[in-house]
């Protein structure tokens, strides 16, 4: 079964109950997962292979008032058995695609200077 990407709702409230090892910081809290997904600002793209979550990346759109809105990319995470094969850039594109089409003006994403993996994946979808 292929890797499925998708950009989740507040109807995937359960979506996030089984994860690949070593994808997150932490075990997913159930409360704070539905909280999450409830909150229309709040948006999560995730990848699932054979009903699991092998990758994700977060995302808030943020509203200021005086500016448009934007949004800034908070965690891009792939499951080890999982990198390497276009995840996560394929996630990236989705929370962008998804920004973009709410109006948002900026899409913002960061890492640490020594994290060369990460400012791989930046470059390699153009940011």
């Amino acid at each position: 079964m292929p890797v499925a990407c998708r950009m989740l709702t507040a109807a995937d409230e359960r979506a996030l109950d089984r994860v690949a090892e070593g994808l997150s910081d932490h075990a997913v809290i159930p409360e704070q997962s539905r909280a999450f997904l409830g909150d229309p600002r709040h948006r999560i793209a995730a990848a699932r292979h054979d009903g699991t979550v092998v990758g994700f990346v977060s995302a808030v759109h943020y509203l200021h008032p005086d500016k448009p809105p934007q949004c800034w990319i908070n965690e891009v995470s792939t499951a080890p058995s999982h990198r390497r094969k276009g995840i996560a850039s394929a996630l990236i594109r989705l929370v962008v695609e998804d920004a973009r089409a709410a109006g948002c003006s900026q899409i913002w994403l960061a890492t640490e200077p020594d994290n060369e993996p990460a400012r791989e994946l930046h470059r390699s979808v153009g940011a």
